[in-house]
């Protein structure tokens, strides 16, 4: 498989070829099934960058990013961090390797020990990657609270105490104890409300530049990233069909999935939207994809090489897609005004929104700055 090779920044992570599947009984007498979640996959993410992976539900994301940290051992291919394949990493070695390569989830009351107070949950981390004594780690821990907007003092609660939008600052917070390199954000802000999101957003944002990491994000909503991300992998059916710089992504679309995506966008001008691209029929089972293109079924530019050879992930310019008709899309389909310019009064308060975001601190009643940090 092609890979596009970064042509001046260091690698930091890299996919070969990498798949998952996952098998099961079928039946009342036995036999088994494979799905594969991950296809083929080869992507290279840049040291300090945001990388976003972007898709429908079920389209494998979420294992791609859980195949990046090894939470999931893949079936074949190979994970490289910095040049050294993980995969053959014993597990001993892994978790040495654990304090650079941190995971915030989807739901961040799952993640968190109902047991355990915010205190000991961000200690934790730190007592095992480092041999800080335990004023150290408490001060560590007082100063990452501040540092995810959260005060000191909380750290003596307990999740079940804090909204969705807190818990996922102390889950960052926890990502954040070990001093990592990479972090990767499993739909970190889906299950918030649309006000929370731009406050968590810009939190990592913040400190992604303060910090100095690489983020990977999954998303399924093209909205939330456009914002923040350098480049943007697009997924279907566990395979990567589209990979490109964020600008080159929205201002012009190449592959039709991507397209459909990009519709998909709720925008509130009604003059927004330049191109008009609709999608028949439903997913395809992941127990049966179809043969060549997966994703010929749907496509409005389908012809029969699309149904009998997979296209492969080709450069096309500045960016790679996996379509065989990508440069008579890209010859016939304009580019892409998704946002309408905003008037100077509309950009002053999209302004004093941000920074409102950013500094806005959650309610603390019934807390005081006299509670003290509980043993751990």
């Amino acid at each position: 498989m092609t890979v596009l090779r970064p042509p001046t920044a260091e690698r930091i992570i890299e996919t070969r070829a990498l798949t998952k599947r996952f098998t099961s009984s079928k039946g009342l007498f036995g036999g088994t099934v494979s799905v594969s979640a991950v296809n083929d996959v080869a992507l290279d993410i840049r040291r300090g960058e945001t990388f976003s992976i972007v898709g429908e539900s079920g389209c494998g994301k979420s294992t791609l990013a859980r195949l990046l940290v090894r939470l999931l051992p893949a079936s074949e291919g190979a994970v490289l961090y910095e040049g050294n394949d993980i995969s053959e990493l014993s597990e001993l070695e892994m978790r040495r390797l654990r304090k650079d390569l941190q995971f915030v989830f989807q739901d961040p009351f799952s993640s968190l020990n109902p047991r355990m107070t915010v205190g000991a949950l961000i200690e934790e981390p730190i007592k095992v990657h480092t041999r800080l004594t335990r004023s150290e780690r408490r001060r560590k821990v007082a100063d990452l609270l501040k540092k995810v907007g959260l005060r000191p003092a909380f750290a003596n609660r307990y999740p079940h105490e804090f909204s969705g939008g807190q818990r996922q600052r102390i889950g960052i917070a926890r990502a954040l104890a070990s001093g990592p390199k990479v972090i990767v954000g499993d739909e970190p802000v889906s299950a918030l409300d649309v006000s929370v999101q731009a406050q968590v957003i810009n939190l990592l944002e913040d400190l992604k530049a303060e910090f100095d990491l690489t983020l990977i994000l999954i998303a399924h909503d093209l909205a939330v990233i456009r914002h923040m991300s350098d480049r943007i992998a697009v997924m279907y059916l566990g395979e990567i069909v589209e990979l490109a710089p964020n600008d080159a992504l929205y201002d012009k679309p190449l592959h039709p999935y991507t397209q459909a995506l990009m519709r998909a966008i709720p925008i509130a001008s009604p003059h927004g939207r330049s191109m008009d691209v609709s999608l028949t029929g439903d997913v395809p089972s992941p127990l049966a994809p179809p043969f060549g293109c997966r994703f010929h079924p749907r496509c409005p530019h389908a012809s029969d090489v699309c149904t009998t050879t997979r296209p492969p992930l080709a450069e096309a310019g500045a960016r790679m897609v996996a379509c065989h008709h990508w440069e008579k899309i890209s010859a016939s389909s304009p580019d892409i005004a998704r946002e309408p310019p905003r008037s100077a009064d509309a950009e002053k308060r999209f302004a004093l929104f941000r920074e409102k975001s950013q500094r806005q601190e959650p309610t603390t009643a019934g807390t005081t700055e006299k509670q003290t940090f509980r043993e751990v």
